[in-house]
């Protein structure tokens, strides 16, 4: 399953846009820190690995056959955990086996909110495309393109803004009750 945020900075990715991809650097970035060093790791080493996982992203994304399957966090978390427990039985400062990663403090509770987040994304995915038009555009006018009223009010014929933001509004009302009826399904 594809995650339609997630799509859209691929695409732009793709587009060799260096302000989504330092956009995504600095999301996630945290999470790394804390990965490695409550991992018996260093904030430097956290860095190396975050940026070589990046690396391996932007890499995975420009390649024509590339379909993510996953949130981008949990891709990066993922290829971040792996790297960095090579390193750590590299340096013999792990003497488990890759497999038993689900010993890592933290790890579990940050790939079960990542997997939830994920449900939640895809729950909403579905909400937006049976949400139908122009709702599906007017919300995403709003809250994805960043679209003033007014902007959204003249590409949709509206008389007035106020008009335009009542229309957003009842179209917010349908989408949460979409996706709140998927979710309790779940």
């Amino acid at each position: 399953m594809a995650y339609y945020f997630d799509e859209l900075i691929v695409s732009e990715i793709r587009k060799k846009n260096e302000g989504v991809l330092r956009e995504l650097y600095k999301t996630h970035y945290a999470m790394i820190v804390n990965l490695v060093c409550t991992n018996s790791g260093t904030e430097q080493e956290a860095k190396d690995i975050y940026q070589e996982a990046v690396l391996a992203f932007y890499e995975r994304a420009q390649q024509a056959n590339f379909i993510l399957t996953c949130k981008i966090k949990t891709y990066l978390y993922a290829v971040c955990r792996r790297l960095w427990l090579k390193q750590l039985q590299a340096k013999k400062r792990f003497q488990g086996t890759l497999e038993e990663t689900e010993s890592f403090p933290g790890a579990d509770e940050e790939a079960l909110n990542a997997e939830e987040k994920e449900k939640q994304f895809a729950d909403m995915k579905t909400a937006l495309e049976g949400l139908g038009e122009p709702c599906r555009s007017i919300i995403e006018d709003f809250y994805i393109h960043d679209l003033s009223m007014e902007t959204i009010r003249e590409k949709f014929g509206y008389t007035n803004a106020d008009n335009a933001k009542n229309q957003k509004y009842k179209c917010l009302q349908r989408l949460k009750k979409l996706f709140f009826d998927a979710y309790k399904d779940h």
